[in-house]
């Protein structure tokens, strides 16, 4: 079995609070990144696919292809945009580096699939010091 990794950029805008809450509690809770202004970051994500070398191409997944599929499926929906009012498949989550991770994989893991290899983890970096990963369900 063979990992292999892409690393992908985008900037984003988000505000993390939970409608359910007072702004009080969002503050409480999220600090300034509750700020009804929005703030911004510049992630890096991960995308880690496993599978066996294919023995043809000598490759688990064409490196060049699962950077296409993440670029079309996440982060070109992502970059530049307002992760709570953009992007489709956030609606109606927080917008935590850890749902951001959540919903990337529902967008990749059946397109990774189709390509022949396995979503394994995803890796996103808000900040040079906080990072999440997920592996899935």
């Amino acid at each position: 079995m063979i990992y292999i990794t892409r690393r992908e950029c985008f900037s984003s805008a988000h505000r993390l609070f939970n409608p359910a809450y007072s702004d009080e509690k969002n503050f409480e809770t999220y600090g300034k990144c509750s700020n009804a202004g929005f703030h911004g970051h510049n992630y890096v994500m991960y995308v880690t696919v496993k599978g066996d070398v294919n023995p043809e191409t000598g490759m688990v997944m064409n490196m060049k292809l699962l950077g296409d599929i993440v670029r079309q499926q996440v982060t070109d929906k992502l970059d530049h945009h307002n992760l709570n009012t953009d992007v489709d498949f956030l609606q109606g989550r927080i917008t935590t580096s850890e749902n951001i991770a959540i919903a990337a994989w529902e967008q990749l893991e059946g397109e990774i699939k189709k390509a022949g290899a396995e979503l394994y983890k995803i890796k996103i970096a808000e900040t040079e010091n906080n990072y999440v990963e997920y592996y899935g369900i």
